[in-house]
């Protein structure tokens, strides 16, 4: 958890083969899992959020995409597998489009 801005954005572009300017949040954490870094373009530049945590630790979640309120779970110390979804309209655009 030394890596910063340019660190952290070299591993999603090279290890996670994403775009980090792209506006996506790059979710790191530490081994023992009680320490996060959140990685984020805003257009202007990168932003840097984390937090660590005095007791406790984060849930493992390997790498997959996260909508914003399962990383709220996962601050929040919820484990994502044990929490059930319902349905919720969502748009998607035309793939012709």
């Amino acid at each position: 958890m030394r890596k910063s801005f340019d660190g952290l954005s070299v591993i999603a572009k090279h290890h996670l083969l994403k775009n980090p300017t792209s506006g996506d949040l790059f979710v790191f954490v530490n081994r023992k899992r009680t320490y996060m870094k959140v990685l984020y373009f805003d257009g202007a530049g990168y932003c840097l959020w984390s937090k660590r945590l005095e007791r406790g630790t984060f849930a493992s979640v390997q790498q997959r995409e996260l909508q914003w309120t399962e990383l709220t779970l996962l601050l929040e110390g919820i484990e994502l597998d044990s929490v059930k979804r319902r349905k919720r309209y969502q748009h998607r655009v035309p793939s012709g489009a």
